[in-house]
């Protein structure tokens, strides 16, 4: 594919000689020396001695230097043949403009005109790309010496940068401006051109999966409605590469291992304004894991042992990914039992038949290798800490390639650094090997300054900052603020990554919110902070350990009127809750068996006495499950989850019970369902010790161009709120105690904008009761700028 070249030659401007005409002098003198030489035939035929050599025009390279390049010297015999060629190398040295031999007898006089001093480089045109840019770009400097070659070469790299900006017509023209003192002004000349689109991105041999689900899976994007803010739609030649090895890693962690990109083509639209990108794929047949079995060469590696840590199971769609895991199981045990230089080598069988992976792991001893020393090296802000704890083995433990390969990738997966490079050598001896370590910093900190809006709280404004790796030490610090129409909102998130030097992260949160609800009578304050302590417990399942200490309270407007519910617990005052709980999750949506489908369960606890107002258990259980269908086209969402407070001691007020809101139950207002005081006009929210939902969702295309971003999506959710023991509720008319399940179906747009996700949801409530708060329509927007 050609991917076309720009740059035209330097010129002269102004009252100045043009660069071509010196380069023809150029021409001009080397054959006028060769035709002298051809004259002196003769003399060809004999050595002569160069009694003297004078060198005029020069003046910043010295009489020695200039005979040093051209490899003559006083005294020293030569032929015409060396003659010529001495001329020749001072000319090609770059550091002349014109040169000159005039030999007479047996004297030489060499005249030179040095290349002048480049006294500022300037670019001209250039607006998408700023003069800071470019200079860093380009390899001639002021103060330097000018060198035409270098010039055009610098041209190259400028319209390179262009076009990785898309911009494949840009034109740059390097133009000299003479000055005094034999110096001149470099400019670049830059015609930027338009972007060049890419009209239509299409696929040729694939079957299984559609031009739109593929389109996803690349990092080019077709050009479309939000062209202005999208750049991901121009053709870059590396980013072409990188979406091969995409589409490869798509396929084969889908069992088509026999898989490849036969071609890529880009076709230039007649207008010259796009191009029209195919990819011409095979995508062979897919496989799926047929016999798993283990074998054993080492000496207290037992196989049956090993085969039970195996997790693939036959059936299961082949992928690499999942072969790699069951190695670093089965090498991670060998550890825990001793066996030290124990390797894992997966042989696999092809069953054409069958269609189907046969897997033998054969467990080996491996060399006798170890870690002499881990050198980090182009870390400038991160601590050389932060990179060694990525590391399961330290120095003196047994080499694993297999290790090493995946702390690499830990490093990479950290976001701190642009580039990490990890690699192997041998050491002081054979059997030892050094860990080399080089990463290249990248920014790690932001700020953000957005807006939010939904017809609950109307519109919003967040302002966030945040560090990733606070201080070098791999901590991350978040403060946010985000105000809206009916709710504020500030806090501050501190996490450590590595408390004491373990796989423990360390947590602290501090909030204060405050809300004037237009669906409540009241206005609430809550000022909270919670330290926590969140390990692993296996592979995919965490345990966090909690505290939490929080302030709250209730205050009445002056209008509407409160419940007689609300104003006993407003009468309450501020009231203060220290509690101490657990949240147990195990999520299998990243690292599954299945890359189309997952599921979460969490499970949370709070018990709540250690001093305060209030005693109470608090306990919350959610199981969300999701997998995509029709080849990945359809994504089906369903979730399950349920709340029970059980009160001791204390008041038991509203803020404290559940309350719905739309992450629970769609097609209400907040509060909306659930128990309610019609004793005023206000008909205030009660809330529920106990609510049960179920959300089922289903999200599709809808036919659109998919670089719109827009799909359609279809819901069911079924849930109810009730109960109101432990609460005062005398004077109250109070309804909906018991409860009723309500039933809503609704219909949802998607829309990823670049300034942030847009989803509009319509809603109807299929059964609900009388003194419920429907809401037929949704708009939510947030977005970060």
């Amino acid at each position: 594919m050609n991917w076309g070249q720009r740059g035209a030659g330097p010129r002269v401007v102004g009252r100045t000689t043009s660069v071509k005409a010196v380069l023809r002098a150029f021409a001009f003198c080397l054959a006028f020396s060769a035709l002298w030489i051809a004259q002196q035939t003769p003399v060809q035929a004999q050595q002569f001695t160069l009694s003297t050599i004078t060198v005029e025009g020069n003046l910043r390279v010295g009489d020695a230097a200039i005979l040093t390049r051209a490899g003559i010297a006083p005294g020293q015999t030569v032929s015409a043949a060396e003659l010529n060629a001495a001329f020749q190398r001072l000319v090609d040295s770059g550091l002349f403009e014109d040169v000159d031999f005039a030999p007479s007898g047996n004297s030489l006089r060499i005249t030179v005109v040095e290349f002048p001093t480049i006294n500022r480089i300037s670019f001209e045109g250039n607006r998408r790309i700023d003069d800071e840019a470019l200079a860093a770009a380009i390899n001639s400097n002021e103060r330097r010496v000018f060198n035409p070659a270098q010039a055009e070469r610098d041209a190259e790299l400028i319209a390179d940068a262009y076009a990785t900006e898309g911009r494949l017509s840009a034109r740059v023209t390097p133009t000299i401006i003479r000055r005094s003192d034999n110096r001149v002004d470099l400019v670049f000349e830059i015609f930027e051109g338009d972007n060049i689109e890419i009209e239509r991105l299409s696929f040729v041999g694939n079957r299984a999966y559609s031009d739109r689900r593929l389109r996803r899976v690349l990092d080019t994007k077709q050009a479309g409605f939000f062209r202005a803010f999208v750049r991901a739609d121009t053709l870059i030649e590396d980013r072409i590469e990188f979406d091969r090895q995409l589409l490869r890693d798509f396929y084969q962690s889908r069992g088509y291992v026999d898989f490849r990109v036969n071609s890529v083509n880009a076709q230039l639209a007649e207008e010259r304004d796009g191009y029209f990108l195919v990819f011409n794929v095979q995508e062979g047949q897919q496989f799926r894991f047929g016999e798993i079995t283990v074998t054993s060469n080492v000496p207290g590696a037992d196989a049956d042992l090993y085969r039970e840590i195996a997790r693939i199971r036959p059936g299961v769609v082949y992928s690499p990914s999942l072969v790699e895991n069951d190695i670093a199981r089965m090498e991670r045990q060998a550890l825990r039992d001793g066996v030290d230089f124990l390797r894992v080598e997966p042989r696999v069988t092809r069953d054409d038949r069958n269609l189907a992976l046969n897997i033998e792991y054969v467990l080996t001893r491996g060399p006798r290798v170890f870690v002499e020393r881990i050198d980090i090296e182009g870390n400038t802000t991160t601590l050389d800490q932060v990179i060694r704890r990525q590391f399961r083995s330290v120095e003196g433990d047994p080499f694993n390639p297999r290790e090493i390969r995946e702390a690499a990738e830990r490093i990479r997966a950290l976001g701190y650094f642009e580039t990490a490079e990890v690699n192997a050598r041998e050491g002081s001896t054979p059997d030892q090997v050094v860990v080399d370590v080089d990463v290249e910093e990248a920014p790690t900190g932001s700020f953000g300054f957005g807006a939010s809006f939904s017809n609950n709280d109307g519109l919003g404004f967040v302002i966030r900052f945040a560090e990733e790796n606070f201080l070098g030490r791999g901590q991350r610090l978040s403060i946010n603020v985000s105000t809206a129409e009916d709710s504020e909102r500030y806090g501050i998130a501190f996490q450590e990554p590595a408390f004491l030097g373990r796989d423990l992260t360390f947590g602290l949160r501090a909030e204060l919110a405050e809300t004037d609800s237009s669906f409540t009578t009241y206005d609430t304050e809550r000022i909270l902070l919670q330290p926590s302590l969140t390990f692993p417990v296996g592979e995919s399942s965490t345990l966090q350990l909690r505290y939490t200490i929080e302030q709250s309270e209730m205050t009445a407007r002056e209008t509407p009127e409160n419940g007689v519910v609300i104003g006993n617990e407003i009468a309450v005052g501020e009231q203060t809750s220290s509690s101490i709980g657990y949240q147990f999750t195990y999520d299998t949506r990243i690292g599954g068996l299945d890359p189309n489908s997952g599921y979460l369960l969490q499970f949370s606890q709070d018990f709540a006495g250690l001093g305060g107002d209030s005693q109470y258990i608090q306990t919350i259980a959610r199981a969300i499950g999701e997998t995509k269908v029709f080849n990945e086209e359809v994504t089906l969402r369903a979730s399950l989850e349920g709340g029970a407070l059980t009160w001791s001691d204390g008041t038991n007020r509203a803020v404290d019970r559940f309350l719905n809101n739309t992450n629970i139950i769609r097609g209400f207002e907040p509060g909306g369902i659930g128990p309610r005081d019609l004793s005023v006009s206000g008909e205030d929210p009660l809330g529920g010790n106990l609510y049960l939902a179920a959300r089922f969702e289903a999200e599709f295309p809808l036919g659109l161009p998919e670089e719109y971003g827009i799909t359609g999506g279809v819901f069911y959710d079924v849930g109810n709120f009730w109960d109101l023991s432990d609460v005062n509720t005398a004077g109250g008319t109070i309804v909906g105690e018991g409860g009723s399940f309500r039933h809503v179906i609704g219909f949802a747009v998607l829309w990823n904008t670049p300034v942030g996700p847009l989803r509009f949801n319509f809603t109807e409530a299929i059964r609900k009761e009388d003194f419920d708060r429907d809401q037929s329509f949704e708009l939510t927007l947030s977005t970060t700028f």
